[in-house]
C-alpha cells in the first residue's frame, strides 16, 4: 500500500510537468507568430552583434586597429555593417524598380518563345496544347510575380532598418553585459556558467556565421560573373539573392539558381542559353558546397540533417523565409543551451549528428573524477 502511495504523487508529479510543458510549447509557437515583426528584428541583431563581436577581437590581433580601442573597433564595424546594408537596400531597391518596368516585354518574351516551341512541334493548333496552354503560361503574369517579389522586398528593408537600430544600441552595451550577468546571478557558480554558455554560444554561432558569409560572398562572386558574361539583367541583384537564399540549408541553393535561370527564360526567350547559364550557376553551386563549404566550415554546428529539416519548416513557418535562413544558428543555440545543463543534456544527444562526444563524456562519469565537466556540443 505505501509503495502505491508514493507512486501516485509521482506519477501526478509527471503528467503535471508534460502539462506545462506543452502549455509552454504552445505560448512559445504563438508568440513566435503573433511577435514576428518585433522578435525577427532582434534576433538579426543580436546575430549580427555575435559576429561584430568576433570580428573586434580578430581586429584586435592585427598590428594596425590593435591599438584602437574595443569600442572604437565595434563602432567601426557597425559602420561598416550599416553602410553594407544600405548598399543592399539600393541595389534591391533600383533591381526591382526597374524589373518591374520591364515586366511587359518578359511576358511578351515568354509567350513568343512558347508559340515558336508549339510551331516547332506541329502543335500550335492543337485544341489539348491550346487548353494546357490556356491553364499554365497563359496564367503568368509577370507584372503580379514582380510586384510581389518588390513587397517582400520593401518588408525586408524595414526589418533590415530596425536590426541596424537594435544593434546600435547592443554594441554600445556589448562591455557592461559582463557585469549585469554577475549581478542578476549573485552565486559565483551560476554567474560563470551563464557566462561560459553563452561564450560558448558567441563562438560558435559568430565563427558559423562569419565563415558561412564568407563562403556565400564568395559565391556571390561567381555567380555574378557568370550572369554578367551571359548578359542577363540585374546580375548583380540576382548574384545578391543567391549569396543570400545560400543561407538555407538544401533548398537554398536550388532556390537561388531557380530565380535568375526563370528570369534568364522570359528575357532571352532560348532554351539553350537558358541551359548554359543553369548549368555554369549549377557548376559554381557544387563546386562551393561539395569542395569549399566542407572545408572552411567543417563541424561548427553539430545538427542532424533531419533536425535541420525539422528546424527548416519549423522557423519557415513562423517566420517565412527569415526564418528559414535563421533555421541553423537558432537551432544551433538551443543545442548549445541543452547540452550545458544536466536535465535537458539528452536533447542535445538527440539534436546531435556526432555523438561521440557524448560519449566520450560519459566514460568518467563512470568512474568519478573530481575534474569532471559538464559535456558540450562539437563543433
Amino acid at each position: 500500500m505505501r509503495r502505491d502511495s508514493e507512486k501516485a504523487p509521482d506519477s501526478m508529479r509527471t503528467l503535471i510537468i508534460l502539462c506545462l510543458a506543452v502549455f509552454l510549447a504552445i505560448m512559445v509557437g504563438w508568440l513566435l507568430a503573433v511577435g514576428k515583426d518585433i522578435l525577427l528584428p532582434i534576433v538579426i541583431a543580436v546575430l549580427s552583434a555575435y559576429v561584430m563581436s568576433n570580428a573586434s577581437r580578430a581586429l584586435g590581433r592585427w598590428p594596425v586597429t590593435r591599438l584602437l580601442p574595443s569600442l572604437v573597433r565595434r563602432l567601426l564595424l557597425l559602420v561598416g555593417f550599416i553602410g553594407v546594408i544600405f548598399a543592399f537596400n539600393g541595389v534591391v531597391i533600383v533591381a526591382v524598380r526597374d524589373l518591374v518596368a520591364s515586366a511587359p516585354g518578359y511576358q511578351a518574351n515568354l509567350e513568343r518563345m512558347v508559340t515558336q516551341v508549339m510551331a516547332m512541334f506541329g502543335t500550335a493548333g492543337n485544341p489539348d496544347w491550346q487548353a494546357v496552354r490556356a491553364v499554365t503560361i497563359d496564367r503568368i503574369d509577370m507584372t503580379g510575380l514582380i510586384g510581389g517579389l518588390a513587397g517582400s522586398v520593401g518588408a525586408l528593408v524595414g526589418v533590415l532598418f530596425m536590426a541596424v537600430v537594435y544593434a546600435l544600441f547592443l554594441t554600445g552595451e556589448a562591455g557592461s553585459f559582463a557585469h549585469k550577468i554577475s549581478v542578476a546571478l549573485p552565486g559565483q557558480g551560476q554567474a560563470d556558467k551563464t557566462m561560459a554558455v553563452i561564450s560558448d554560444i558567441n563562438d560558435r554561432i559568430a565563427d558559423y556565421l562569419a565563415v558561412k558569409t564568407l563562403i556565400n560572398i564568395i559565391l556571390a562572386c561567381l555567380s555574378f560573373v557568370v550572369l554578367w558574361l551571359f548578359g542577363v539583367d540585374y546580375a548583380l541583384f540576382w548574384a545578391i539573392v543567391i549569396g543570400i537564399l545560400n543561407y538555407i540549408p538544401y533548398f537554398g541553393s536550388l532556390l537561388g539558381v531557380a530565380f535568375p535561370v526563370l528570369m534568364s527564360i522570359a528575357q532571352f526567350g532560348s532554351i539553350t542559353l537558358t541551359l548554359l547559364i543553369a548549368g555554369m550557376l549549377t557548376a559554381a553551386q557544387m563546386w562551393v558546397g561539395n569542395f569549399l563549404e566542407p572545408r572552411m566550415i567543417g563541424r561548427r554546428v553539430n545538427l542532424s540533417p533531419f533536425v535541420v529539416l525539422v528546424a527548416l519548416s519549423f522557423w519557415y513557418a513562423f517566420w517565412g523565409v527569415p526564418g528559414a535562413i535563421l533555421a541553423v544558428p537558432m537551432t544551433s543555440m538551443l543545442a548549445i543551451i541543452f547540452a550545458a545543463f544536466e536535465q535537458t543534456r539528452p536533447l542535445a544527444v538527440l539534436l546531435a549528428n556526432d555523438v561521440s562526444v557524448f560519449e566520450r563524456s560519459n566514460k568518467p562519469a563512470a568512474l568519478p573524477h573530481p575534474d569532471t565537466h559538464h559535456p558540450e556540443v562539437s563543433s
